[in-house]
């Protein structure tokens, strides 16, 4: 079986970026000049997905607009000859084919996953959270799908949490294999971190089998009187087995404010454009921090030196 459909969660409130996000997609949210879920879209098709679907809710239109066409920014921009942009804009909409499935109300991931059930059908997917961006050579998706067509099963991305955040993540507990998998043998929603089976957490990258979806309905509703897409996870473990996978790569939580700043300093860095400048400020930066008390006192000696001047 080959994953050629993803989907892609993006109806959730933001609340944690508020009061941006009040009129704001949080999946919007740039990264330097880059949406978030523009590099999950890209990394969706470099792992050989060819139909997208993008979960929104209400609030969630500027989505939509991003990767369609855009007549009169083009125009603008061809009258103005600004081809490397042109092309830019262009390409944006014409990356790969995105259907949008509305969720009322933001009711838990397991409930935003089974939106999709009539389009996706009997096909294994992949499902890409919307504000997780990860980092490798081979996309983390890309290594699902690989373990997915070598075992035919449902299989989930798992790095280590650190134990403040253990009660934030659907944690595992698995049999250990052979280079970084796991078969699952337990997964906890948001459990406290004493009660936690493991530090090992799910992350947002999962391939699943269709049986998926009639078990988060079987599942009902859990944590936060919401379906969850753990509990659902739990039930399709009792008839099938189910892998976890230790992917490679490096990932920003955007969705978390300290990961969207980590984001942007790291992306920064990798261009080349801004690379130095931003190297030269954060020198800048640490200096004072090292040596607050001469940088205050740097900054009362220059009136007086001037004055002398003067």
């Amino acid at each position: 079986m080959t994953v050629k459909k993803a989907l892609i969660p993006a109806a959730g409130l933001g609340t944690r970026f508020l009061p941006a996000t009040k009129s704001m997609p949080k999946e919007m949210l740039p990264i330097i000049d880059t949406p978030v879920i523009h590099y999950v879209v890209e990394e969706a098709i470099a792992s050989g997905i060819e139909d997208i679907i993008i979960i929104t809710g209400r609030g969630k239109r500027a989505i939509e607009d991003y990767f369609d066409d855009s007549p009169e920014l083009e125009m603008h921009l061809a009258k103005k000859h600004n081809t490397e942009l042109l092309k830019l804009v262009r390409d944006v909409s014409s990356l790969v084919d995105i259907h949008y499935i509305r969720q009322k109300e933001p009711n838990g991931l397991g409930d935003a996953v089974l939106r999709a059930e009539n389009h996706i059908g009997d096909e294994p997917f992949a499902v890409l959270l919307g504000d997780d961006i990860i980092v490798n050579d081979k996309p983390c998706t890309a290594q699902l799908i690989e373990n997915f067509e070598k075992y035919g099963r449902s299989t989930l991305a798992v790095e280590e949490v650190p134990y403040e955040k253990l009660s934030s993540y659907g944690i595992i507990k698995g049999k250990p294999l052979c280079n970084s998998l796991y078969m699952l043998e337990d997964i906890v929603e948001k459990p406290s971190p004493e009660n936690a089976p493991s530090n090992l957490g799910a992350i947002g990258r999962y391939v699943f089998t269709p049986e998926i979806f009639d078990c988060i309905k079987e599942a009902g509703t859990g944590v936060g009187n919401e379906i969850q897409l753990t509990d659902g996870i739990r039930v399709l473990n009792r008839s099938q087995i189910i892998y976890a996978c230790r992917f490679k790569g490096k990932r920003f939580d955007t969705g978390d404010r300290l990961g969207y700043v980590k984001s942007i300093v790291d992306f920064a860095l990798q261009n080349e454009n801004l690379r130095e400048d931003i190297l030269e400020y954060l020198r800048e930066i640490l200096e004072v921090e090292e040596s607050p008390e001469q940088g205050k006192a740097d900054i009362m000696e220059e009136p007086s030196v001037d004055k002398i001047t003067t």
